[in-house]
């Protein structure tokens, strides 16, 4: 009853930016907590950037400074805009949000099914 999908991922040069977006929809109570991961050939799924409902943001050291975490859990999205972009940013990115089904309920982790992120030398 929950879907969180992604979009905004393509192919981009080394130095371009992109923007992508996630929008969670579905049966629930609220969202807690959203997340961007990704995952890279031969590499372990790994956190890119939290946001919490304060909008306290943390990032990898590998994307500070380059990559800008945004939610508005007013209308359950979450963006990332990705500048600067490095060949080794190449991955498959996932969209991730702690949500609390119901009211008494308990919170449960949900994914988005990736987006290709691929950035060329």
């Amino acid at each position: 009853q929950v879907q969180l999908v992604e979009s905004g991922g393509g192919l981009v040069q080394a130095g371009g930016s992109l923007r992508l977006s996630c929008i969670v929809s579905g049966s629930f109570f609220r969202v807690n907590v959203m997340a961007w991961y990704r995952q890279a050939p031969g590499k372990q799924r790994e956190l890119v950037a939290t946001v919490t409902t304060q909008g306290i943001t943390n990032y990898a050291d590998s994307v500070k400074d380059r990559f800008a975490i945004s939610g508005d859990y007013a209308k359950n999205t979450v963006n990332l805009l990705m500048d600067s972009l490095k060949p080794e940013d190449t991955a498959v990115y996932y969209c991730n949000a702690g949500i609390k089904r119901t009211t008494f309920g308990q919170v449960a982790t949900y994914w988005g099914q990736g987006t290709q992120v691929t950035v060329s030398s």
